[in-house]
Order: C-alpha cells, then sequence, then structure tokens
C-alpha cells in the first residue's frame, strides 16, 4: 500500500518505521520544517517502571523491546539502556519504594540502599536513604531521534519525508496540502499530537483528549557521567503503578511542599550525550495555559537535584515549555479512531509517547492489517 503518514513526531515517525518494515510506500507530512512539539521537548525517556498495570504495562514493556531493536540499527537515536533510579530521602518514601519492590509483576524493580544506590551511580553522593532500581527504563535522544529514524527510512527507497505542509483536506484518494498539491495514498494515518484543531477537528469532533503543559530545563554538562537517570520521590505520586495505599500512605505522610504542589511536580533527571542535564517537570492541565516560563519551580528543580547529586547542579542553559496530548479514556493507552473510509487518528498518548510510541504504532498496523 502507499500510505500517508501527517505528523513528524515521534508517534508519526514510529509509524512510518512499522509501514516501511512491512513493504508499504510511506508519505509523512509534517506542517513545521522539523518536528517542534512534544516529541522533542521531553525526557527522551523510555519509563516501564512507571506504568499503570495491564495493557499499558504490556505495552511499554513491549515497546522497550523495540526501541532496543530499533537502537542497534540506528546509533543516532542515542538508545541506551541505562535504567532509573528513583531516590528516596524519608522514611515515608522509603516505605513507598519498598512496597513497589515487593509486587509480583515483573517491572524490574529492586529496592537498593544508601551504599548500593552510590555504588550503581556514583554521581549521586547528596544525603538520602536508598533508592527504587528499575534495570527496565532506558533513554533516547529526542531531539535527534527523528531525524535518524528518517535518515535510516530513507535507505528503503519507499520513504519520503514532506516537511513545511499543512494538510486542508481530506479526499478519497488522499489529502490536499496548503499549497494545493495532492498527496495520493490508500490510507492515511493522522499523527497530529496536541495539535486537534483546523482539519482534525472537522474529521474527528472534539476528540476525547486534553492537553498537559510541562516545564524543562537542560544545564550545562555535569562534568561526569550520571550512570542512570534519576528521579525524586514525588515521581511516585503522578506516575500510575504506585497508585493505591502506597501512595495514599505517602501522601497522608508527608504532603508535597507549596511549590511543588502548585506546579504539580516531580524531578525527572537524564543525561544527555553531550554531558548536560535535562530536568523537569511541571504539569498543568487547565486550558488556558500561562506562556510563562516560571522561575519558582526551576529554583525547587535545582534545589532537589543538587540534595541528590551532593553538589550545585550545573548551570540551567536553556528551559523550554512543552504541550502533549493525553487520552481521557483511562482505560486506553492511546485514542485510536477511525475518522474517514481511508483515514484514522491516533493521538493521546500523553506522557507515554515517547516510552510507547514504537508499540503503538505496531497497535495500529496489526489492527489496519498493514
Amino acid at each position: 500500500m502507499r500510505i500517508l503518514i501527517i505528523g513528524g513526531g515521534v508517534l508519526g515517525t514510529q509509524h512510518a518505521w512499522q509501514a516501511v518494515e512491512r513493504g508499504h510506500d510511506v508519505v509523512q507530512i509534517e506542517r513545521e520544517p522539523e518536528a517542534r512539539g512534544a516529541s522533542v521537548r521531553n525526557f527522551g525517556l523510555v519509563w516501564v517502571g512507571g506504568r499503570a498495570s495491564g495493557p499499558e504495562l504490556e505495552t511499554a514493556a513491549r515497546a522497550r523491546v523495540l526501541w532496543e531493536r530499533i537502537g542497534e540499527r540506528v546509533e543516532g537515536i542515542g538508545f541506551r539502556p541505562n535504567g532509573s533510579l528513583t531516590v528516596v530521602r524519608t522514611e515515608a518514601e522509603l516505605a513507598v519504594a519498598r512496597a513497589a519492590a515487593a509486587t509480583t509483576e515483573d517491572r524490574g524493580f529492586k529496592l537498593l540502599d544508601a551504599a548500593e544506590t552510590r555504588e550503581l551511580n556514583p554521581a549521586l553522593r547528596g544525603d538520602f536513604l536508598g533508592a527504587l532500581w528499575c534495570d527496565r527504563d532506558a533513554a533516547v535522544e529526542p531531539r535527534v531521534a527523528q531525524p535518524a529514524l528518517r535518515a535510516e527510512l530513507a535507505k528503503s527507497g519507499r520513504y519520503t519525508w514532506v516537511p513545511g505542509r499543512e494538510i486542508r483536506d481530506l479526499t478519497g484518494r488522499g489529502v490536499v496540502d496548503d499549497t494545493g498539491e495532492t498527496h495520493e495514498g490508500d490510507v492515511v494515518v493522522l499523527c497530529t499530537g496536541a495539535w486537534t484543531g483546523g482539519l482534525v477537528k472537522e474529521l474527528a469532533g472534539q476528540a476525547p483528549v486534553r492537553r498537559v503543559r510541562l516545564q524543562m530545563a537542560q544545564t550545562e554538562p555535569l562534568g561526569e557521567i550520571l550512570t542512570t537517570t534519576v528521579a525524586d520521590a514525588d515521581s511516585f505520586r503522578y506516575y500510575p503503578a504506585y497508585r493505591g495505599e502506597a501512595l495514599d500512605g505517602l501522601n497522608a505522610g508527608q504532603p508535597q511542599g507549596e511549590i511543588a504542589a502548585v506546579n504539580k511536580m516531580q524531578l525527572l533527571m537524564v543525561q544527555r550525550l553531550d554531558g548536560s542535564l535535562t530536568i523537569g517537570d511541571t504539569h498543568e492541565y487547565d486550558e488556558p495555559f500561562s506562556f510563562d516560563t516560571t522561575e519558582d519551580p526551576y529554583d525547587h528543580l535545582a534545589e532537589v537535584a543538587g540534595a541528590l547529586l551532593g553538589r550545585p547542579l550545573p548551570r540551567i542553559a536553556r528551559r523550554w515549555a512543552g504541550v502533549y496530548a493525553q487520552t481521557t479514556d483511562t482505560s486506553r493507552i492511546v485514542h485510536r479512531a477511525r475518522v474517514a473510509d481511508n483515514a484514522w487518528l491516533v493521538t493521546g498518548p500523553g506522557g507515554r509517547g515517547m516510552t510507547c510510541s514504537p508499540a503503538i504504532a505496531e497497535d495500529t498496523a496489526e489492527e489496519l492489517s498493514w
């Protein structure tokens, strides 16, 4: 078949990957010169441990395998199986980590004491009680992953990248862009992320997704290797793997500080290949979103990260905000719906987009019988 993928982010690119791998011709169309949304404004985390039990965890685990296979072929995505440490500093946080480590689900969890944590990640020289280790978590480089994947796809001779075109109309033969050019195809897959207006709204109406805004930052190089991704125990409040009695106990025993609570924060910290650190993040759910990147959250992140590192965080070199789409149907990983005889909308993976996109695309290919 000839498949048209609308959207140049990680979800669209992984759909293109699946289609080319299955022998189809692909045209991928992106309205910007390069993807600029949540697919590049994130941590690049392949985060298996925090996923909800059931289909979400299964999808993330399958995606982790797919990312590793892709990384073996495409070194430019920067895949590394570095695992994660969620560091705990209080007895209440330790209780949650202990409960998580005791679950029978295969999440790759192990509870480490402080000495074991420092042995695994010597860059952590702060004062803490231990950490929840997850050996299944990994990372890629979000700013370069999509171009690297496209370069590999181009080698097939069956892939075409069309940037700087916005799709204005859907026909029985394909799509029409804002220059009036028609792109013919048998199937159209709309992977437009948080952009759900324009043609998407005409086709799908009010899709069951909400938008979430995050603030993040990147520091200057750390000067040493951060061997794992690092999170603080506020992550227990936001990842579904920790919901239930254990999380309730944490909330009751240790409320968040004011800045963290107001901004719905956790610390995630991952080292980029150039040695710098991406840190974040906040969560804003109510639109219209503010357009400012406010300083209090960055001060909080720097303080917590410095406490775990045991020294001041390197200078923040850049700051940004990003917006992603999240399905409001909690029983689903992503919103996938047929919006015309020849078109499907796939959006709303939420904070799972980078983690789960290879498996989401694989499921789309299976459902559409590519």
